[in-house]
């Protein structure tokens, strides 16, 4: 089972708009929920791309970036963790059902670690055999390499995979790459593709019941 992780396994965007703000207040621009969504699920680079173009700044690119991920570390750092509403019940099945986890997200190394470490600790045990972020791979979402990568790393084919998504990008990521696709788009409309169902919510849903929309 393969867990997007901003927006699909953890209530985080609030968190990337807040830094996303902040680093474009920096800048002496501005940044909507619009602009948030037109990032949504893609590599950081993209992101810092779209703010310098935006801002008009003469900045360089990896200033840009390296002061966005210094001010979302210190969110997420200092954020109590909060759960999509029926993530954290789907990733304790799975577990309890020894099914192979694995985290799948375009978020750098630097961010996946805080965040696996509070997910560990509210669970009380390793929630992912493997965690794979934007900056570890030669291409990152919507390239289907990382879900291939991840597949791979579960000892799987990807085609008995199901892959949890919350954007466009990462949606097409995961259905390039084979998997079997839950789409819960909050921010943003994701499009019907083959291999892809798409629900409002987690909440209340079980593995079972996913793996039926597929039959």
């Amino acid at each position: 089972m393969l867990f997007d992780m901003d927006g699909t396994l953890i209530d985080s965007e609030r968190l990337w708009l807040a830094g996303e703000r902040a680093v474009m207040h920096e800048l002496g621009a501005d940044w909507t929920h619009q602009d948030q969504a037109y990032c949504l699920g893609g590599p950081i680079e993209r992101a810092v791309d779209y703010m310098l173009s935006k801002s008009h700044t003469d900045v360089s690119h990896a200033e840009v970036l390296e002061r966005l991920l210094t001010v979302m570390g210190e969110l997420y750092a200092s954020t109590p963790l909060q759960w999509q509403p029926g993530a954290r019940a789907l990733l304790l099945e799975a577990l309890d059902a020894n099914i192979p986890t694995a985290l799948v997200t375009a978020s750098w190394r630097r961010i996946i670690n805080i965040v696996e470490r509070a997910i560990d600790a509210d669970l009380g045990r390793t929630a992912f055999a493997y965690t794979v972020g934007g900056d570890e791979l030669d291409q990152t979402k919507p390239h289907p390499l990382p879900y291939l990568t991840a597949a791979a790393s579960l000892d799987c084919e990807p085609e008995v995979c199901l892959a949890l998504e919350d954007s466009p990008l990462g949606a097409q990521s995961a259905h390039e790459a084979g998997c079997k696709v839950i789409a819960i788009p909050h921010m943003t409309e994701i499009s019907s593709q083959a291999c892809l169902v798409t629900v409002e919510s987690l909440q209340g849903l079980t593995l079972q019941t996913l793996w039926s929309m597929f039959d």
